[in-house]
């Protein structure tokens, strides 16, 4: 199994190090257009593999795609970063440049790869990919969902005061700080409804918490956050490359389920061997179902800012 991660900053070399700890690639490939970046960040992370036992060989390369030929799954980290006070959709003009340009020269070097789309605003940049691409829809994934639950979860055990591996939870809906719909009626601490220990106020600020998540690291740290980020990844990317039909909430394209058609946006799917494998469409509430369709809008207002 072969991961390349373009885009060797702070999220591109935490999806990288999680893989390569996690040892079910034999090659991840870092790639920047920073001369000797990713060679430097791939040098450091490979002087750790034998502190952190793995034996999957990392190598960078400054903007060579030919050393990502042959790829099995690409990530796409690359483009400017948030600040503070910025929206995710304030980054469109860069990069929506970017992504085309580097979605183009890793489909020439690897046909057949998945690519996992993690460049801001996510939902966009992934139906960008969709719509310049051409690839099956069950090859292009967008990550935003699996990190918005992370966050949730972590709020939700939070609230609790409950050990996180207790707690289950789910954000679909887009990814941004207006349109995350997080599933507070379907969340669980170790199968019972978390309702059953949570006053409908404080379910409300856990949700509230949950949709700022980004927002609240960026004006804390300056900047987006990395290592989470990094970790959604390389869960996305562990449940393809082992097969493991697991359920994440990814954005993908919507043709008809959940009453939406031509946008991506994150609702739950089996991930496998071949990507997306199956569209989970679960009922919702009126009020959700409300919910969805109004972050559907707004994602399709930032689609119309693309110049395809």
């Amino acid at each position: 199994m072969k991961v390349t991660v373009v885009g060797a900053g702070a999220v591109g070399a935490s999806c990288a190090e999680y893989i390569a700890i996690k040892d079910f690639a034999s090659e991840v490939v870092l790639l920047d257009i920073k001369e000797g970046y990713a060679e430097g960040k791939a040098m450091d992370l490979m002087q750790t593999a034998s502190l952190n036992s793995f034996d999957t060989k990392i190598v960078g390369s400054t903007n060579d795609y030919s050393k990502t030929a042959g790829s099995d799954v690409v990530v796409i980290t690359s483009g400017i970063p948030r600040k503070p006070g910025m929206t995710r959709e304030e980054l469109i003009g860069i990069n929506a440049g970017i992504v085309k340009e580097v979605s183009s020269n890793l489909i020439a070097q690897s046909p057949d790869a998945i690519i996992i789309v993690v460049s801001n605003p996510m939902d966009t940049m992934t139906y960008l990919v969709h719509k310049t691409t051409g690839l099956p829809k069950n090859r292009i994934i967008g990550m935003g969902g699996a990190l918005d639950s992370a966050r949730f979860k972590y709020r939700l055990a939070e609230a609790l005061g409950a050990p996180i591996s207790d707690v289950d939870g789910m954000v679909i809906g887009g990814h941004s700080d207006t349109g995350m719909v997080p599933l507070t009626r379907l969340a669980t601490r170790n199968s019972i409804p978390v309702t059953e220990f949570l006053s409908e106020e404080r379910l409300t600020q856990v949700k509230e918490d949950t949709k700022v998540g980004g927002a609240t690291l960026t004006k804390l740290l300056g900047t987006s956050a990395w290592y989470a980020p990094g970790a959604a990844v390389s869960a996305l990317v562990q449940a393809i490359a082992c097969d493991q039909k697991k359920i994440f909430p990814c954005s993908t394209m919507l043709e008809g389920e959940y009453g939406l058609s031509d946008i991506c946006i994150g609702v739950p799917v089996v991930l496998g061997a071949s990507g997306i494998e199956k569209i989970v469409e679960i009922e919702l509430s009126e009020e959700e179902k409300e919910y969805i369709k109004n972050s559907a809008e707004g994602v399709s207002k930032t689609n119309g800012l693309l110049a395809l």
